[in-house]
Formats: structure tokens, sequence, C-alpha cells
């Protein structure tokens, strides 16, 4: 009899996960047409259920108004609910909003907390942001290793954003030492992602490179690319 209990009882369970993903599904696929007031319907009730995707997507329709009022606290009451459950994406737009003070006050604090917990799962916006936050000292002690650990993680993943910082840094010598070779790689390869600032920043090294450097840092760029990276 207590099998039989059991096996009806995990039957509902996997039933009502069936129809919950489904519910979502439809969702995604309703706001990603912009039909936000579908979308809405489908996510409102699983999010209230705990559905940390649904309270994801809830969040960024009260953040950017889509289909409902913008609201700068229903959004980061959404988000919240879908971070604390391990939502990076989540997590990452928490982040942002308190280190830009955006629909709540500005919090270096909670910014670093909720960025850090996004980058450990791997979240390239995340450990761009924290470079940042490290290289300019927001919230922080300016430290340019830590700087330059995050943006690395992001840039080996492709963010254009943290490529150009890493050549920056390596411009520089911040945080590591100075060499421009690298630096134009770094350049180039954020350039081709359409970093404009990347590609002033590369042509302008490059002014202080030789022929033979400059052809070093172009090899060392489409090394990267056949690595598969880019």
């Amino acid at each position: 009899m207590c099998w039989r209990l059991a096996f009806w009882g995990t039957l509902f369970y996997l039933l009502v996960i069936s129809l919950a993903y489904a519910g979502f599904d439809d969702g995604e696929a309703a706001y990603g047409r912009g039909d936000y007031a579908e979308a809405y319907e489908e996510f409102k009730d699983l999010a209230q259920q705990g559905h940390a995707g649904a309270q994801f997507f809830l969040g960024a329709m009260y953040e950017l108004g889509n289909g409902v009022p913008q609201d700068g606290g229903e959004a980061l009451k959404w988000y919240r609910k879908a971070a604390e459950q391990g939502n990076v994406e989540a997590q990452h737009n928490l982040g942002y909003m308190y280190a830009n003070g955006q629909g709540v006050p500005r919090d270096y604090g909670e910014a670093l907390k909720w960025y850090g917990q996004a980058a450990k799962q791997g979240n390239a916006l995340a450990q761009n942001a924290l470079g940042w936050m490290y290289s300019n000292g927001q919230g922080i002690p300016q430290d340019y290793a830590e700087a330059f650990m995050c943006y690395g993680k992001a840039a080996e993943q492709g963010n254009a954003f943290a490529q150009n910082s890493l050549g920056s840094m390596y411009a520089n010598g911040q945080g590591v030492p100075q060499d421009l070779v690298v630096a134009h790689m770094w350049f180039n390869l954020a350039a081709a992602r359409g970093s404009s600032d990347a590609q002033d920043n590369r042509d302008k090294i490059a002014k202080e490179m030789t022929p033979a450097q400059i052809v070093e840092a172009q090899r060392l760029a489409s090394e990267w690319k056949l690595k598969g990276k880019e």
C-alpha cells in the first residue's frame, strides 16, 4: 500500500512539474514574439509558486515596462526571489540595479554580492562588471590584480568589453607588466566583436609598435580564434 501511495505521489509531482515547464515555455515564447500580455499571464502564477525562471522574467518585464507599468520596486522583488534560488541572470541584473541605483538606492556592497554570485556561475557580464568595480575602486579598494582576473574570465568567453579592458591593462601596465603586443591582440579581438573603443585603442597603440610586433599581435589573435573561443 505504501509503495502505491509513493508511486502516485511521484507521478503527480512529475505531472505538476511537466505542466509548469510547459507554461514557462509558452510564456518564454510569447515574450520572445512580443506578446507581453500572454507572457505575463503565463509567468505570474508560476512566479508566485516559486518558479525561478518565471520570477526572472517578471522582474525583467517590470524593469523594462514590457506589458506592465515600469516599476523598479517590483523588478527588484522578483529578481531577488529568482536570484536567491540561484538564477544567474537575475543575480546579474540585481547587481546591476544596485551598482547603478536603478529602482533602488545605490549600494555597492549589494552589487558586489550579487555580481559575485553570478560571476561564480560563469556569467561573463557579471565577471566584467566585477572587473570594472575593482579597476575603478567602486565600493572597494582599487585592485588591478582582481580586476585583471575578473576581466580575464569574461574575455575568455568572448566579452568584448572585458577584452578591451584587458587590452588597456596590458597597454598601461596596470596589474600586469606592460605588453603592447598582447594589448593589441585583445583590442583586435574586441574590435572584431564590434567594439569601436577597442578599434580606436588598437589603432592608437599600433603607432607605438614596430611592424614585427603588429604581425605578432595579429598572429596571437588568429591563434586565439582558431582555438574556438571566438
